[in-house]
């Protein structure tokens, strides 16, 4: 028995290619070369020490004998019915879960390993197989040849995408389905191109129009649709998890994120070039900074969550800050290096990737990119001949500010010892002042959204009095660490009048509303005067910003009397006041406590004497024609301002930039931009730096994983070399990562089925010469996605039917190697949009800030997003889905039952479900009622007989006419329930809310 055994091993190695001498070894030098490395490669992804699915772990001895939640898997006394061959084994296996199935020799080896009793030495601990460059993703693109088709494939095929398409099928022994109707053909292309249905008018042209070439033609006018770049536009927010909110704790709005998406609309409708696209991305601020799109496609850095408390209100010296920026950096490298290279190093934050050629000082090189980067608005001109402009007239006012500054050193030497000898007591008397950091209590406005908002405060002296003197000392606030002229005016002037209502006798006796003031932060200003009043009001003309608003704040303000003495006030009121507490409001304003006041009250008006005295010393001791120079230096330089001023306000983008803020939040600006300097993290802890790196990448390139900058290098260096890597010609992940994408788009699935992960922890492509071919072409082919995207639609696999056929099934029941088209559901935002547009609704208008389909509650602290509480028949909301507000924390209910992408997560492919929650949404959602309310209001003004009303819904909805059957149906179903709900049912269709 053994002897024949030994013959049919023999023969079995013959067949299969293997030598005697393999089947034939020690049954552990046998496990160990032959066996391991199928469990290595096709198993332990899923059944390890680390990841052990099913409670499985084939990583050691013990754990094969443990088994599984299955039981065991091997059959002692029948191993061909071991449960391990079960598996992997059939027509259809069941493991590998994902990736190629086994194939005939390693089951053959699985089987003469089982046959000889199973051994697993005990020593022998295995793992998957190491880092190395040698993976397929890694591998030099090539330009594989097309394979040549005979016979029924050289008939089917339509493009070279198909001759490897049909390769693949025939290998597979499958054929592909014939090609869709006109009328699929048509819907398909509209809602795979532009997101929207077709109407009846256009099905009925396409589907009679005779000529050969209508379909091409109608490829290239969807193409050619604004809509086009709005429908693409959707799927890369969902790539890189653009939102409109912070996320985390503190959800706040950035209601300037907008732009960013507009400029993906733009792009994409421009059919900009790929190279081009990602490097405006990581670097558009400094490679293009005067066009239109340079500073705004910095939004990507910044599109992810941001850990408002733990930048905004956590010193970055402190721990927590510390992790809040290390998390920070790290989703701007794993959105960046999954987006553009489908690779995921975020393993490398605390141990080397365990499966990829990605080490933890690979990884923080890749932080040090980023390292002086935070997230924040940034002004940007929309306009570059705008911009042009802004920069030659800011050119010229710091010219102007030049010659003026000269001016006044003139004036200065002129002024002499004595001007020194005043500033000397000036001095003295200023360290007189309290040094304590308490915080000075006083006046804050409410918040406003805009600059230019008037805020003022009033003060009634009681009766009509001399006033020689008024001083406005700026708030101090060390809760925020902001600190002194918090909330100080740009610009104000101060008024006086005979009525409280200011309506009688009104005067401005102090004007500084020309041009933006310097802050004075702790310095008080001092306004030398000669009135007689009752009635006081500072107006502020121009608020300062606070983070993304604006408002007015003072600390104290004196009104003092011919003797310099305080003037008693009856009564202090305002435009508008927070009053929280003792901390703020309006009587703090009179109350001599602020930052900075003098320990002896007699030193004040000592303080105020010398200060007057320097303004006087300043205009009598400088020669007439120095004075006038100086005026005219001023009054030029005022007007260039002005000029400046006239022109339309900046934009603005939130994005990622060297930030310069004040209190908690200082970002690196103000430190020149310096980067700050990455460490290893030992585990990714913060409190444990290691070594100190250089800014580089993954070795993807043999030898360009280093950036090699010079010493004196910028940040922005940085970036402009990461850019240039990404895009390089011979970057093996770029050019697969973005076909593979532009392919998935259109089937629901990529070549590679794990669009964000070309490692050995991702899938590997069913077709790779089919991937590379494309990547060749996109990249070599001046990197159009339209011309990808053309390739694809005029293909015989993209034309073919969805039909389900059971044999092709019993062979490949995913469809990984298309022998049909894909059957997809709409995505939210499809339906949402097509319902807008079938109900005569949708607004089409392009570009611009998004609408907000909720109530806000509490915005500047932990805002809520109250969806229940919005009108959904309010038309702000009409637009396309695509300029919907996006929140993180709260989703919007109807849109997410449908599957929307979440914007705190990475989604290159959407979820795809199918719930009894979805046909209730579509039925009884305030949104869907009114959509089918005014649809039926549509129809029923074109014609009051229910047998055209039925087709007229049916034109409208379906695209087609109804059916005889369908037309008696719906004509007794209208009767008893009305158009409307007519309306509802079609919403719930199969054939409205899939795709054939």
């Amino acid at each position: 028995m053994l002897k024949r055994a030994h013959h049919l091993l023999f023969s079995l190695g013959f067949l299969l290619g293997l030598t005697f001498p393999v089947y034939g070894a020690e049954p552990d030098t046998f496990f160990r070369e032959q066996v391991a490395p199928i469990l290595q490669t096709k198993c332990l992804r899923c059944h390890s020490s680390e990841t052990t699915e099913g409670e499985l772990d084939l990583s050691s001895a013990a754990g094969w004998l443990h088994g599984g939640v299955s039981g065991d898997l091997f059959d002692a006394n029948d191993p061909d019915a071991s449960l391990l061959l079960e598996y992997v084994s059939g027509d259809d296996p069941m493991m590998p879960a994902s990736g190629p199935p086994l194939t005939d020799d390693e089951l053959e080896l699985v089987r003469v390993w089982l046959s000889q009793g199973a051994n697993w030495p005990e020593d022998l601990q295995l793992s998957l197989p190491g880092a190395d460059l040698n993976w397929w993703s890694l591998k030099p693109t090539e330009v594989p040849e097309i394979p040549t088709l005979i016979k029924a494939g050289a008939v089917w095929a339509r493009t070279p995408v198909d001759h490897f398409v049909y390769n693949k099928l025939r290998e597979q022994k499958l054929s592909p389905n014939p090609e869709a109707d006109r009328r699929t053909l048509i819907r398909r292309l509209y809602y795979d191109v532009i997101g929207l249905p077709p109407t009846y008018e256009e099905v009925e042209e396409f589907i009679n129009d005779e000529d050969p070439l209508a379909y091409e033609q109608l490829v290239d006018q969807l193409l050619n649709s604004p809509h086009y770049g709005e429908r693409f536009a959707r799927y890369w927010i969902d790539i890189v998890h653009w939102g409109e909110t912070h996320g985390y704790d503190k959800d706040k709005p950035r209601p300037n994120a907008w732009p960013y998406r507009d400029y993906l609309i733009r792009a994409f409708n421009n059919d900009k070039p790929y190279e081009r696209f990602v490097r405006e991305q990581l670097a558009g601020d400094v490679l293009y900074p005067q066009t239109a799109d340079g500073i705004p496609a910095t939004g990507f850095i910044a599109a992810g969550p941001w850990d408002f408390i733990g930048h905004a209100e956590v010193p970055e010296t402190k721990t927590d800050g510390q992790i809040a920026r290390n998390l920070d950096r790290d989703d701007m490298v794993t959105t960046t290096m999954n987006t553009f290279v489908s690779t995921t190093v975020q393993c490398g934050r605390c141990h080397d990737h365990k499966f990829d050629p990605v080490s933890m000082e690979a990884y923080y090189s890749l932080q040090a990119v980023f390292s002086a980067l935070d997230r924040a608005d940034r002004e940007f001109d929309a306009d570059p001949e705008m911009a042009e402009q802004r920069i030659t007239l800011a050119a010229e006012v710091l010219e102007l500010e030049h010659q003026l500054q000269s001016k006044h050193q003139e004036a200065m030497d002129h002024a002499g010892p004595e001007l020194q000898e005043l500033r000397q007591q000036l001095a003295e008397l200023e360290s007189s002042r309290l040094k304590e950091q308490t915080s000075a209590f006083g006046y804050h406005s409410e918040i406003s959204k805009s600059a230019d908002t008037e805020k003022w405060v009033q003060f009634d002296l009681g009766t009509e009095t001399a006033i020689s003197q008024i001083v406005l000392i700026g708030a101090y606030d060390d809760y925020n660490k902001i600190g002194a002229g918090f909330g100080f005016p740009l610009r104000y002037r101060i008024d006086v009048a005979e009525d409280a209502a200011f309506t009688q006798g009104v005067r401005t006796i102090v004007d500084r509303t020309e041009t933006d003031q310097a802050n004075p932060g702790a310095r008080p200003l001092s306004f030398t005067l000669d009135e007689t009043a009752r009635y006081v009001r500072v107006v502020a003309t121009r608020l300062i910003e606070r983070s993304s608003d604006y408002h007015l704040a003072l600390g104290e303000v004196m009104l003092l009397g011919e003797d310099q003495t305080l003037l008693s006030v009856a009564e202090i009121s305002s435009k508008d006041s927070i009053e929280s507490g003792e901390r703020w409001r309006k009587q703090n304003l009179t109350d001599g406590k602020y930052y900075g006041a003098f320990n002896a009250l007699e030193s004040f008006p000592a303080y105020l004497h010398l200060l007057n005295k320097e303004q006087q010393l300043l205009k009598t001791a400088i020669p007439v024609e120095v004075q006038q120079q100086i005026q005219q230096s001023q009054e030029a330089l005022k007007n260039k301002k002005s000029e400046l001023a006239t022109l339309p306000a900046k934009q603005k983008v939130y994005c990622g930039l060297v930030y310069s803020g004040s209190g908690t939040f200082t970002g690196t600006g103000n430190n020149g931009g310096q980067p700050r300097e990455i460490f290893i993290l030992d585990r990714g802890d913060v409190g444990k730096k290691l070594k100190p790196v250089s800014p580089g990448t993954i070795p993807a390139i043999p030898s360009a994983a280093q950036f090699n900058l010079p010493e004196d290098h910028t940040e922005s260096d940085r970036r402009v070399a990461l850019a240039d890597w990404i895009v390089r010609e011979d970057n093996p992940l770029t050019w697969r990562s973005i076909v593979n994408r532009l392919w998935l788009f259109h089937f629901g699935r990529g070549i590679v089925d794990s669009p964000n992960d070309f490692g050995r922890m991702g899938q590997q492509p069913t077709h790779p010469e089919l991937l590379d071919w494309l990547a060749v072409q996109f990249r070599d082919g001046g990197q159009s996605f339209k011309s990808i995207h053309r390739l694809i639609l005029l293909s015989a696999t993209y034309r073919q039917s969805s039909a389900y056929r059971e044999q092709a099934a019993a062979v490949d029941s995913d469809n990984r190697f298309y022998w049909r088209m894909n059957r997809q559901r709409l995505d939210a935002e499809a339906i949402r949009d097509s319902v807008l547009l079938l109900s005569g609704n949708l607004n089409p208008e392009l570009y611009g800030p998004s609408f907000q389909d909720f109530v806000i509650k509490n915005p500047e602290h932990s805002p809520h997003y109250e969806y229940e509480l919005y009108d959904p028949t309010n038309p702000e909301s009409f637009r396309r889905s695509v300029y919907r507000f996006l929140v993180r924390s709260q989703p919007q209910p109807f849109m997410e039952t449908l599957d929307c992408a979440d914007p705190s997560e990475r989604v290159p492919k959407r979820a795809e479900t199918l719930t009894v929650l979805q046909a209730l949404a579509l039925l009884n959602n305030g949104f869907m009622l009114h959509m089918a309310d005014t649809l039926a209001d549509e129809i029923e003004n074109e014609s009051n007989e229910p047998e055209s009303q039925v087709q007229l819904l049916f034109r409208k909805v379906l695209q087609r006419n109804p059916e005889p059957v369908e037309q008696e149906l719906f004509q007794n179903y209208l009767s008893q329930h009305g158009l409307a709900n007519s309306a509802r049912l079609l919403f719930n269709l199969n054939e409205f809310v899939f795709v054939d």
